[in-house]
Formats: C-alpha cells, sequence, structure tokens
C-alpha cells in the first residue's frame, strides 16, 4: 500500500505527505492546503484523510504531536520523509519515460 517494497502511493497520499513537510498540522489544514495547492483537482473527504493517516501512524510515517478536544495535530516522522522523497523520484522518472516518449524516442 505505502512504501511497501518501494509500492507507489496513491495521489490523496502523496498529497497528506506534502502538507505535512510543512510542519505540524492538524487533519483539517492538511485536507485545506490540500485543495489549495491543487486548485480543488485534489479533494480530501474525511473518511479518504483519516484512513490515509490512521495507516501513516501504523507505518510510522507520522507521529500525532498533540490532541485538544477532537483536533489531532501530526508531523512527518524520517520514515515519511523517506516515503515522499522516493515517490517524487518514482513520478520524475515516470515524466522523463513519458517525455521521451514525446520525443518519438524509442523506449
Amino acid at each position: 500500500m505505502t512504501g511497501k517494497a518501494g509500492a507507489p502511493l496513491t495521489e490523496a497520499m502523496f498529497y497528506v505527505l506534502m502538507a505535512l513537510r510543512r510542519g505540524e498540522v492538524c487533519g483539517t489544514e492538511i485536507a485545506a492546503w490540500t485543495e489549495r495547492c491543487t486548485e480543488g483537482r485534489v479533494r480530501l473527504g474525511p473518511g479518504t484523510l483519516y484512513t490515509i493517516l490512521g495507516r501513516f501512524l501504523e507505518e510510522g510515517f507520522i507521529q500525532e504531536t498533540s490532541v485538544q478536544g477532537r483536533q489531532r495535530n501530526y508531523r512527518l516522522t524520517e520514515k515519511g520523509q523517506r516515503a515522499y522523497r522516493n515517490e517524487r523520484l518514482r513520478l520524475r522518472l515516470c515524466l522523463a519515460d513519458a517525455e521521451r516518449e514525446d520525443a518519438g524516442e524509442r523506449l
């Protein structure tokens, strides 16, 4: 699912990790930042967002830093940073392949 043996992340997962690179944030801030960053192309509903956060907690990609009532804040761990960097590299390689193909190079 996420980063296991180099498995690709979903688009939503990638944006959650990207949002968490900005510092400690809560789920609402992650969802709002993602929608702004993608100009509305990616919208994280509560079910999707909190499923991703739960899985990232289990996998050690993020840590919960504080709880105030229902608001929980999270931060990215080193393992989460690596997952983000690995996915960013994978996406760059995919784009390079597509650009070569568009340029008429045989792959």
